[in-house]
């Protein structure tokens, strides 16, 4: 093996072990995300149902009626 990829190697090597010995010494503590993530997720796909349903339902618009047939055009005044 050629001395430089011998050396980069072993800094891979090296950092993965760093790496992996950091985290095993580490105490997790959860995050905001951890505790509270499904929550808010939740919270709001909720409120989204919820305010979509009322703009929706208060709209009064008649889904999927054509207008050809009812609607006549004016005349033109030139």
């Amino acid at each position: 093996m050629f001395p430089l990829a011998r050396a980069a190697q072993s800094l891979v090597a090296r950092g993965i072990q760093h790496t992996a010995v950091r985290g095993a010494h580490r105490k997790h503590e959860p995050t905001f995300h951890d505790k509270y993530g499904t929550m808010v997720l939740l919270g709001g796909a909720s409120m989204f149902t919820a305010v979509w349903s009322y703009v929706f339902t208060s709209l009064n618009v008649e889904w999927g009626i054509s207008p050809v047939g009812r609607v006549t055009p004016s005349e033109w005044r030139g």
